[in-house]
């Protein structure tokens, strides 16, 4: 792994965070929230336009940049220094890639250059809470995470050459603005059950969607019902199980190392925030940021973010290596999957950076017209949605087998 950056990757970075400066700063961010969207679609189409970021990974035979996915992970620390919302995360990291390596020649031809100029929004709807387990972020994704064809989750039921959707999906991102929703259902009836992926329109028939509250009103979801709605099988019925499990696994890690790199921008800025401010609060005659105990206390969360940092870059790259894109070269056999241990320790860094934030900030921390609780809000939703941490790391555990019984006593 070469730990420095490349001159695009570095110009991507510093576009980006310009853009976001200008168009994504603190009242913008919460004028944002308020709209029905919960982003804002001027700054969505900005950074289509001049950064082609919906499509940055995507390649440029269907009008993408084709960039690696590690720039798309390292882009996302930017977003994530600001706390933009946008669907970059739904569209860009969770939908497109599953419609890249699934869908047919006359799918990806339709739909991915329209989500590479941002004029299409997609987002992944599973039966909550099952999100996880569909990516193989916290148990493998091989058996009945969406429900084993049981009551509950969306049933697909084949009517000639077409298909329905019926059934409920929530804690849907973007759920209820996407222009697209790819949505796993079951088919098959009980006894011979298994998982398949359909693309519904969001002006389908029957199709019923609301905006849910949220904890983190930055990461906006939505409730998917589907009344018998028609949809589109993505790719072929003669998938393999294996095949489609191995596509969703792929997808987390891509997932989990963009959120890890998000997460560390966000715990960045507030270790920045929370400097300046204590460079300008005083106390008894000097700056609260010349006390001993105060510089231990941030010098631990710095100490945390940077390892987080190194952990999120090295789980960018290996997404990379995998898909033997990196350098244009390799298979990308042998490269560890280790978003969901990444993504354990950023989570982590930006909680324990929020709440030292928050508490440092003294009385003005604890208010809503601050923007602390913000970033706190952000490293809780993202572990109830992706997480929780600990179940990142038994999982990852799991994978490597580190507590199995070799027959030595230890």
């Amino acid at each position: 792994m070469n730990p420095n950056f490349t001159a695009e990757q570095g110009e991507i970075r510093r576009t980006l965070r310009e853009l976001l400066h200008k168009r994504s700063g603190p009242h913008e961010l919460r004028a944002a929230l308020d709209t029905p969207t919960g982003h804002d679609p001027a700054l969505w189409t900005a950074l289509a336009e001049q950064l082609g970021l919906p499509g940055l990974a995507l390649p440029e035979a269907y009008g993408g940049v084709g960039c690696h996915r590690t720039d798309l992970a390292l882009a996302a620390e930017e977003t994530g220094r600001a706390l933009a919302p946008s669907p970059l995360l739904a569209t860009s990291v969770l939908a497109a890639p599953l419609i890249l390596a699934l869908g047919t020649d006359a799918q990806r031809a339709r739909l991915l250059p329209q989500i590479s100029d941002g004029t299409l929004t997609a987002a992944l709807a599973v039966p909550a809470p099952v999100l996880t387990a569909a990516l193989a972020l916290t148990c493998g994704n091989g058996g009945d995470w969406a429900g084993g064809g049981r009551a509950g989750g969306v049933q697909a039921r084949r009517t000639g050459e077409r298909w329905q959707l019926y059934g409920e999906a929530v804690q849907v991102l973007d759920g209820h603005s996407a222009g697209l929703l790819v949505v796993a259902a079951h088919a098959g009836g009980f006894a011979r059950s298994r998982t398949l992926l359909f693309l519904v329109a969001g002006d389908a028939a029957g199709l019923v969607r609301t905006r849910q509250t949220a904890l983190d009103a930055t990461r906006p979801q939505g409730r998917v019902q589907l009344r018998h709605v028609e949809a589109e099988l993505l790719g072929s019925e003669a998938v393999d199980v294996s095949e489609l499990s191995e596509v969703l696994s792929r997808t987390g890690d891509l997932a989990a190392a963009f959120l890890a790199c998000e997460a560390v921008g966000a715990a960045d800025r507030v270790v920045e925030r929370t400097v300046e401010y204590l460079g300008q609060r005083e106390q008894f005659g000097r700056a609260v940021g010349s006390f001993q105990a105060v510089q231990h206390r941030l010098a631990d969360v710095y100490v945390q973010v940077q390892a987080a940092r190194s952990a999120a870059y090295y789980a960018a790259w290996a997404t990379g290596q995998e898909d033997g894109q990196e350098d244009g070269h390799g298979d990308g056999q042998g490269v560890e999957r280790v978003g969901g241990l990444a993504l354990a320790q950023a989570l982590e860094a930006l909680r324990r950076a929020a709440a030292e934030g928050i508490q440092l900030h003294g009385g003005i921390g604890f208010t809503w017209e601050h923007e602390a609780h913000l970033y706190f809000k952000r490293a809780a939703g993202d572990e109830l949605l992706f997480g929780p941490v600990h179940r990142l790391r038994a999982h990852a555990a799991d994978q490597a087998r580190l507590f199995e019984r070799t027959g030595v006593l230890v």
